[in-house]
């Protein structure tokens, strides 16, 4: 299988439309707000699709069909350890649009001081840069694949680049949003599209059956992923995304916090859909090895699976699709993540430390360039420095949680202060990596026995460095909560400045649990107090509803995807 003439012309037409739609919407961009935030004007269709879009990159499938190539179906909870905390995002992300910030780093700066913010901008270029590299050496495994091996891995990475900065450059995150949501389409597509075609080919699922062993077909095996490294992946998840650096953009930029629940926890609902169909690809991609009917019995490299079926069972024209699909995926994350970083470098250290008073155009191209800097260390990284996809995958979400300890522990807890933040993330991070290299490890390995004893001593540390230091200022406490406290709604203050936000009074509280609208995570350790006296359902409808709907959402596809593989 080559690439025809009809798979370019695919190809340039996506290219044109999607760079099209970039410019566009770019045009609209005038200030640093508009280029960071999009001015937080989202309704809920953009932002279902600007979470969909983020959160889903090239890597995952080719990582995904990889991993359950060689464990089987429980491989997918590499990619579902989010699901069953995708609940809480309906939880979660009223906080994004409370916080009236630009970035995470500014919400840690608010919680623990000037140096925190700048530890945790460290951190966030890190967290970018690996998973820049990680979407695009990715992408770029998939199409050399589907070509035939012939393009160039590295050559591809660099392609890629050009296209997503060209727009990203312009629009920011307006562009960014509208180029995700139009992707968002082809990103469902690349998800299912192999599925049929290798249906047939290894004779459906009692092909399958007849050629691989039987725990392949389990989703929680001890051959493959047992319960105990589920229940990991999902604490791993559940805490990292607090910390992640680009959510704040992805999911506080609604009009309303409606809009930012919606757009959260649906966009991401149906991320762990497609998860269903890229693992299946990898199910159908070891029976076509095993069968022996296509040339190889094994495949040297398991990520190498993915590209392996597109090869294998694409025709001319669905080849092009498909390329431009991965494209989507990729590009959708790269051109948010390159906005996020400059957003990050500008507010947290340029134009606090470096060039502070300047115009709002002068951040506004500081922005723009320090994301390109950012994106190009990522580059640099893919080219050079990956060796597996989903262990680069899972360090960036490792670290996020480690970071994430400080993050949510600074929310639920008064009492955190910024001491007891900077010993949690040492203790984690020194723990994880002293455990793998005594191990004789690579440093970027997941285990989960790893994790749970660096989570622990991140945990540990927060709680004792806390207690025995002195606590965070009062004000700067009062002012912090004050806006969690206060429900954010289209056309209220979004200046986190505000003296009004100095003392949330009981009326503003009391207020809030008579509209059901207060905040189960804020209030985690005073659920009572923060009631209102009205009762628990009656304060905290909104967050319990949402709850209710996920879980059963979360269950009924665990349970669906079950029912499929015992037929």
């Amino acid at each position: 299988m080559q690439i025809a003439n009809l798979d370019w012309v695919i190809l340039i037409g996506y290219m044109i439309i999607v760079t099209m739609i970039g410019i566009a919407a770019g045009f609209k961009v005038k200030d640093s707000e508009g280029y960071f935030l999009g001015k937080r004007k989202f309704g809920k269709w953009l932002m279902i699709g600007q979470s969909f879009g983020i959160g889903t990159h090239a890597e995952m499938p080719v990582s995904l069909a990889g991993a359950v190539y060689t464990t089987g179906m429980s491989g997918i909870w590499f990619h579902w350890k989010n699901l069953f905390a995708t609940p809480f995002y309906w939880v979660m992300a009223p906080v994004f649009r409370r916080i009236r910030r630009t970035t995470i780093a500014e919400l840690t700066e608010d919680r623990y001081g000037a140096w925190m913010g700048i530890v945790y901008t460290v951190f966030a270029l890190s967290y970018f840069t690996l998973n820049t590299a990680s979407m695009l050496k990715g992408a770029a495994k998939v199409i050399n694949q589907a070509g035939g091996g012939d393009i160039g891995v590295n050559n591809v990475v660099i392609a890629m680049t050009v296209i997503f900065i060209l727009y990203s450059f312009v629009g920011g995150l307006i562009a960014t949003a509208w180029t995700d949501f139009f992707q968002g389409f082809l990103i469902i597509a690349l998800s299912f599209m192999l599925v049929p075609l290798g249906w047939s080919a290894v004779g459906g699922l009692a092909g399958m059956k007849e050629g691989l062993d039987a725990y392949r077909f389990s989703l929680a095996a001890p051959e493959g992923i047992t319960v105990w490294v589920i229940i990991m992946l999902t604490l791993n998840g559940l805490i990292g995304i607090m910390a992640q650096p680009h959510m704040l953009a992805a999911v506080g930029t609604g009009k309303d916090e409606k809009t930012c629940r919606i757009g959260f926890f649906y966009g991401n609902f149906v991320k762990r859909i497609c998860t269903v169909g890229w693992a299946l690809v990898g199910m159908i991609v070891a029976a076509m090895v095993v069968s022996g009917a296509f040339g190889v019995t094994s495949l040297v490299d398991p990520e190498d699976a993915f590209g392996f079926a597109c090869y294998h069972l694409l025709f001319p024209g669905s080849l092009g699709l498909l390329i431009a699909c991965i494209l989507a995926a990729n590009m959708s994350t790269c051109s948010a993540f390159m906005v996020d970083s400059g957003a990050l470098f500008t507010q947290g250290i340029f134009r606090k430390h470096i060039a502070p008073n300047r115009p709002d155009r002068y951040y506004l191209w500081a922005g723009r360039f320090s994301g390109f800097i950012v994106t190009m260390f990522g580059v640099l990284y893919a080219l050079f420095l990956i060796d597996r996809v989903l262990y680069s995958f899972l360090l960036t979400e490792t670290l996020a949680t480690f970071m994430g300890v400080s993050i949510l522990g600074g929310i639920v807890w008064r009492r955190a202060n910024r001491w007891g933040a900077a010993a949690s993330l040492a203790a984690a991070l020194i723990t994880n990596f002293s455990l793998y290299y005594i191990r004789d490890q690579r440093l970027d390995h997941w285990d989960a026995n790893v994790f749970l004893a660096a989570l622990l001593a991140g945990i540990f540390a927060l709680v004792v460095v806390s207690r025995l230091t002195a606590p965070e200022p009062k004000e700067m406490i009062e002012s912090f909560f004050g806006r969690l406290q206060t429900p954010s709604v289209e056309g209220s203050s979004d200046d986190a400045s505000s003296e009004e936000f100095d003392h949330v009074t009981e009326e503003v509280i009391r207020d809030s649990a008579r509209k059901g609208q207060q905040s189960l995570l804020i209030n985690l350790l005073n659920i009572r107090k923060g009631s209102g006296g009205l009762g628990i359902w009656r304060a905290y409808r909104s967050d319990l509803e949402g709850l209710l709907i996920g879980a059963l959402l979360a269950t009924g596809l665990v349970a669906i995807t079950w029912l499929f593989l015992s037929m």
